[in-house]
């Protein structure tokens, strides 16, 4: 992907005390609260002209006049990747840059065009927030494209995130820079479906059990306790379910649960049971894909896999039958590593061609 670059610009204060479209004799500024941009994903929108998220995959999306646009965001806090019309997609580091503002694009031909961005790192930690756009003299933004109708929601791990997949070594540690959701089986399998996707993922992250967790795990770490809130490790918003009913959800769960050490297999079972109750009460018309791989193998697949099966059984006894298994085959290192051992990009790839064609056909896509 291409370099992108970057100018020093307005500061941060003159972009949040915008209105939207306000104009001054050498740009025009936009705010994250103006309705015309779209966001895809988990977005804490408390504060309306800072928009907060944790999880890769979160997707902002606008329509714009002019031949330039530059995007306003916190410092050092994350990396994207951006797509100007149809051109080649780029990364954007906003992990290094000491400014509010980056220049996305300029020397585009007068007329309307369009920006896309993907937050691609996890922000637990970094925390990223979204301030709007700025845009050339005079100019606005205009109606976004019409997202897809299709809708994916993938909760996971590392795997789900991208964790060290641009990195060259599978010895090389966890690092933003090698971490690309863009890059992700999840990501690559909605844009080959012409789909939105959700993302719910945490590298570490297990069921009941996270990486390395005690025997009988630490269930309020896990997923099923931190599900319900928009963004990761966060109780000051609770997600409403309402803006964004997924048409499928695909759950690639277990690997760290099953992970370093001795585990409890009952409680593996009886957290996927649960967790899986808890989806279908939310989501009533959804399909629920329970996935495994493709970093198990052995024991630790079959415990994952009889966990899983023993929760498609529960709610098969209610009557349920819109529940499924998939198993991603175990990656033997013929594509390379990523980082520890995650996915290379090669093998993300594959998982994204095993995928898709069968979410094409339980789908009817």
């Amino acid at each position: 992907m291409k370099k992108v670059s970057w100018i020093v610009g307005a500061c941060l204060l003159m972009v949040l005390g915008c209105s939207a479209g306000k104009q001054t004799a050498t740009e025009t500024h936009v705010p994250a609260s103006d309705a015309r941009i779209q966001y895809v994903g988990r977005v804490n929108k408390q504060q309306p002209d800072v928009i907060k998220f944790t999880y890769p995959g979160v997707q902002i999306i606008a329509g714009f006049e002019g031949t330039s646009v530059r995007m306003v965001a916190k410092p050092k806090s994350a990396f994207y990747v951006a797509q100007i019309d149809d051109q080649e997609p780029f990364k954007v580091d906003f992990f290094n840059q000491e400014d509010s503002v980056l220049l996305l694009a300029e020397g585009l031909s007068e007329g309307k065009h369009t920006v896309k961005l993907m937050h691609i790192t996890e922000g637990y930690d970094l925390k990223p927030e979204f301030y709007g756009f700025i845009l050339d003299p005079g100019k606005d933004l205009t109606e976004a494209p019409v997202l897809p109708q299709r809708k994916i929601e993938f909760i996971g791990n590392s795997i789900t995130c991208g964790y060290g997949v641009e990195a060259t070594e599978a010895t090389d540690p966890f690092n933003y820079y090698t971490e690309n959701h863009y890059l992700s089986f999840a990501a690559l399998t909605a844009k080959a479906l012409e789909a939105q996707h959700l993302v719910v993922a945490r590298s570490g992250i297990g069921i009941f059990r996270n990486y390395n967790g005690p025997y009988d795990g630490k269930p309020e770490t896990a997923m099923p306790a931190l599900y319900k809130y928009t963004n990761y490790n966060d109780t000051t918003e609770v997600w409403d379910y309402r803006q964004y009913t997924p048409d499928v959800v695909c759950i690639n769960l277990g690997t760290n649960d099953t992970s370093a050490g001795k585990y409890n297999k009952i409680k593996l079972r009886e957290a996927y049971i649960a967790f899986l109750q808890t989806l279908r009460n939310r989501y009533p018309q959804a399909k629920i894909v329970l996935m495994s791989g493709c970093m198990l193998t052995g024991q630790r697949m079959q415990d994952v896999e009889d966990a899983q099966n023993a929760a498609v059984a529960e709610l098969n006894k209610k009557g349920d039958k819109e529940v499924y298994r998939f198993t991603f085959p175990a990656q033997d290192g013929s594509l390379g590593y990523g980082a520890n051992y995650h996915p290379s990009i090669q093998q993300q790839a594959k998982m994204a061609s095993e995928l898709t064609p069968f979410l094409r056909e339980l789908m009817g896509w």
